[in-house]
């Protein structure tokens, strides 16, 4: 798993067109998607296995605020029996508020930032033969050759 800005340093170096080698540049297109799916790949399973996590952890604070946990469960997750006796409407209250939901929710958000930055990547580098034609063209029409 990489950081977001490991992966932002990495792709800022791999965006770079070399306007004199445009022919080589279209040749590492493959190379490139290659590079940027496999850690798409990887980074979507994450996200997918922290979606899996959220919900149980969800289930257990939900049990734990309404009370359900057993005192071998309350010991074996290193909790205490939740004080107060809380309301039905008010359980989501408590479950949002939770640093462990809070701090879950911010690596699922980090998460699904990566997952995203990877996906404009590569919908990037599918763009990038036109875009590599276009200044070959461009290229063409200013010297004359067209």
């Amino acid at each position: 798993m990489s950081k977001l800005e490991d992966l932002e340093k990495l792709w800022s170096n791999d965006c770079k067109v070399d306007k004199s080698e445009l022919d080589n540049e279209a040749l590492r297109i493959p190379e490139l998607h290659s590079k940027y799916y496999k850690l798409y790949i990887r980074e979507k399973i994450s996200l997918r296995s922290y979606e899996e996590d959220s919900k149980k952890l969800y289930k257990d604070k939900w049990e734990y605020y309404n009370g359900k946990l057993s005192q071998e469960e309350l010991k074996e997750k290193g909790l205490e029996q939740f004080p107060l006796k809380i309301l039905r409407q008010d359980i989501e209250v408590y479950i949002q508020a939770d640093k462990d939901i809070i701090e879950n929710n911010l690596k699922l958000a980090i998460q699904k930032e990566k997952v995203d930055f990877l996906e404009n990547i590569i919908k990037n580098i599918n763009s990038r033969g036109f875009y590599i034609k276009s200044a070959i063209d461009f290229l063409r029409w200013t010297q004359g050759t067209i």
